[in-house]
């Protein structure tokens, strides 16, 4: 059977468009995440469309401008500022191999890659491409990727933040355990929209470690940073507090004054809306059971 060339998916209930140039190496296999989102669409009416292509070359240098070189966590990321006002990267994995070149216009609609080295170079390069075309034309349309885990109760999703390590899961696993009513929605890049003014939080095709990649919504119901401590105690933070806590969970692009702007914009909408917490914790189900009872609606 011949591999589908044009592929299209509803993620958050966004429109996107992924197309293959023809290649022995590239396809669908590539995003085997992305199934639970296919979907039919309004081609007239795409959040982005991205096209693979191997044939593509690097923008002339003297059409760019080193902007970042950057070190993932999970590999290097270089970024390039385009003469016409889009931009060039060029995803790295964690020896330092090119993955994916990447070519996108200022809104991050309109994109193209090239995938280089073996099956696994390729789908790391083009899960990372996806995930930086989504957050940054997300920024036009009121909605953030966030690095977080996501639990649902009652029909409200509760997105856990914190930095790598620091408990995130741990906190989700005590209350999928001990917690009545309780799943997993994403264990790691959910997605936050404001529709009419109102939070809502998805699952996404991106969930870190753990496979969990489902086609789910929620109303968003709070998010709590977890902060390890000697004992179990929960405040919720006044909105300056709340803002500076939330914001270094979303992915952002501070180099662009644009897109940055409408970030913190719509990360302003989640903390009018929103209630965001801090729980001091210990890894236990006393902890679990006092977030719940604090937060939950």
């Amino acid at each position: 059977m011949e591999p589908q060339l044009i592929n299209d998916f509803k993620i958050a209930e966004l429109n996107i468009r992924i197309e293959f140039k023809e290649s022995q190496r590239n396809s669908m296999r590539l995003l085997p995440s992305f199934e639970p989102f296919r979907a039919e669409i309004d081609p007239n009416n795409l959040f982005f469309k991205l096209t693979v292509d191997d044939t593509l070359h690097p923008i002339p240098i003297e059409r760019r401008e080193r902007i970042r070189d950057f070190d993932t966590g999970n590999g290097h990321t270089i970024v390039d500022k385009v003469d016409d006002g889009g931009y060039q990267y060029i995803i790295k994995d964690i020896n330092g191999a090119d993955c994916c070149l990447l070519q996108a216009n200022k809104d991050f609609s309109i994109c193209k890659c090239a995938l280089n080295g073996t099956y696994n170079m390729r789908t790391f390069g083009l899960n990372n491409a996806l995930m930086l075309i989504f957050a940054f034309a997300g920024s036009f349309h009121n909605t953030l990727l966030i690095h977080a885990s996501l639990v649902r109760q009652n029909g409200y999703g509760y997105a856990f933040i914190a930095k790598s390590g620091t408990g995130k899961s741990t906190q989700v696993s005590l209350w999928l355990r001990h917690i009545p009513g309780c799943d997993l929605m994403n264990d790691d890049n959910p997605i936050i929209r404001i529709i009419e003014g109102e939070p809502f939080i998805y699952g996404g095709p991106w969930s870190g470690k753990t496979p969990c990649y489902r086609n789910v919504k929620a109303r968003l119901g709070a998010i709590t940073r977890i902060d390890r401590a000697d004992e179990n105690s929960i405040e919720k933070l006044p909105p300056i507090e709340a803002f500076a806590s939330f914001l270094p969970s979303c992915s952002s692009m501070k180099w662009d004054g644009e897109i940055f702007n409408n970030i913190c914009n719509t990360v302003t909408k989640v903390v009018e809306t929103t209630g965001i917490y801090t729980l001091h914790c210990l890894p236990n189900k006393e902890a679990a059971i006092l977030c719940n009872k604090t937060i939950s609606k």
